[in-house]
């Protein structure tokens, strides 16, 4: 027995390596119904403009109705008009009567991307209880109650989709956003396990972790504390070339691992080294993001109080260092935008 020792070990290994290496057969979306929550502005607007240029019947959904009305005008000038309807995803009864409505109007769901999120900015000193639970209410529990919502229909067809969207901030938690880190960590966490326990009913489960975006997102966003302070820093982030993706060029790649059914994508160079670094030196970058946190702004300002960051410009943002991000949420629904639902 011991001379087929090495033999096993091989052909195990071997085996592992397939495993690891094998993809789905690529998924195209012509015909394919796709279900975007968060679809009205942002990432989730351009991803639909993607997919209905590519021949995709989309629905999207956000709580606002005259946003996700606008959205839908602007889809419906790269293909087949989409259905743009308003819903709480916190609320799982919403999702279960959004996902019929889809099937009414277009047939089973083939693809969902949980896309709608929210992001608030500031020192652990300013965020609230409140806070940890509005940002897990949706960045979490908005995904899972729309999973469940299209679940039954995928396993009975064993084919389906499922997109996550989750973070950077759900792989390494970054200073002054702990809510939104925690409940893209529990999104990831989830996402993950989700694919392992869904791919023997044919469904094929992707997480997605953006770096720095230009979507045009922080008007949007919330900031507590000395809220134009952080909204400098957090917005000119968001706008810089070298650090950032553009939306079409962050949805591209979405779209693409969807189609390839990867486990994992993290979108960016910088996210991507950020992530690899961790791992191999916690201790060091535990100490430079310390280092971080000492350098952002301090608790003070409207303290708990939350102020959109439309509401939180200053003589440094906007400024020339936002001119891309300015120029994407012109592009992207994010200047007329209300409320705090985000892609």
């Amino acid at each position: 027995m011991n001379r087929f020792g090495p033999v096993a070990l091989a052909l195990a290994g071997a085996g592992l390596w397939f495993l690891a290496r094998r993809r789905f057969p690529t998924y195209g979306f012509r015909g394919k119904v796709v279900l975007i929550t968060g679809g009205s502005r942002g990432l989730g607007l351009v991803m639909a403009r993607q997919l209905a240029k590519q021949g995709a019947r989309v629905a999207i959904c956000a709580r606002d109705l005259a946003e996700v009305e606008r959205a839908g005008a602007d889809i419906a000038a790269y293909g087949e008009a989409p259905l743009a309807l308003p819903c709480d995803i916190t609320r799982p009864e919403d999702l279960h009567d959004l996902v019929r409505a889809v099937e009414a109007h277009f047939g089973p769901v083939d693809v969902l991307i949980n896309n709608a999120g929210i992001i608030a900015v500031g020192p652990l000193e300013t965020m609230t209880r409140a806070d940890f639970e509005e940002a897990m209410n949706i960045n979490f529990w908005g995904a899972v109650n729309a999973v469940e919502a299209v679940l039954p229909r995928m396993r009975e067809r064993r084919d389906g989709r499922i997109v996550n969207i989750s973070s950077i901030g759900g792989k390494v938690s970054v200073p002054h956003l702990l809510p939104y880190s925690a409940s893209k960590f529990a999104l990831t966490g989830y996402s993950h396990g989700l694919r392992a326990e869904l791919a023997r009913h044919g469904i094929v489960v992707t997480t997605i972790c953006p770096g720095l975006m230009r979507t045009g997102s922080p008007p949007n966003a919330m900031f507590k504390g000395q809220h134009r302070k952080e909204y400098a820093w957090f917005s000119i982030s968001d706008s810089l070339p070298l650090l950032t993706l553009s939306a079409e060029e962050a949805a591209r790649q979405v779209l693409d691992a969807c189609r390839h059914g990867l486990a994992e994508k993290i979108l960016s160079l910088p996210a991507q080294l950020a992530v690899k670094f961790h791992a191999l030196f916690p201790e060091v970058a535990a100490d430079l993001l310390s280092l971080v946190s000492y350098l952002l702004p301090g608790p003070g300002g409207v303290g708990t109080e939350t102020r959109l960051g439309s509401e939180s410009t200053s003589s440094v943002s906007p400024s020339v260092l936002t001119t891309l991000t300015e120029q994407a949420a012109v592009r992207n629904n994010e200047v007329a935008a209300a409320g705090v639902e985000a892609g």
